[in-house]
């Protein structure tokens, strides 16, 4: 059993920044890929980032260039820094994991989910 943890949401004016952050606990050694996914009012659950635990990183296009996923010094902890934030980018953000797998595999574990809003 997993158990993913995100806080750092909240609300920011446009332009601004924010760090969430995905603590995994329980059998956190068995996973090789985390990612972060948004969720908006209204539309479906999208992938942001992913990355493995060698370091290689996927962001989706409206993303590239502001923000940044990243593991920490012992890798069950998971960050996305979020810069130049748009209202666009306002939503439900969720940890996610492939326990057990790489990320050719589908992500299985999710975390509660924090919200991001940003203002215009």
């Amino acid at each position: 059993q997993v158990q993913l943890v995100e806080s750092g949401g909240g609300s920011v004016q446009a332009g601004g920044s924010l760090r969430l952050s995905c603590v995994a606990s329980g059998y956190s050694y068995s996973i090789y890929c985390k990612g972060w996914f948004r969720q908006a009012p209204g539309k479906e659950r999208e992938e942001v980032a992913r990355i493995e635990t060698d370091g290689d990183t996927t962001y989706a296009d409206s993303v590239k260039g502001r923000f940044t996923i990243s593991l920490g010094s012992t890798k069950d902890t998971l960050y996305l820094q979020m810069n130049s934030l748009q209202p666009e980018d306002t939503a439900v953000y969720y940890c996610a994991a492939v326990v057990g797998g790489y990320c050719d595999r589908p992500f299985n574990s999710w975390g509660q989910g924090t919200q991001v809003t940003v203002s215009s």
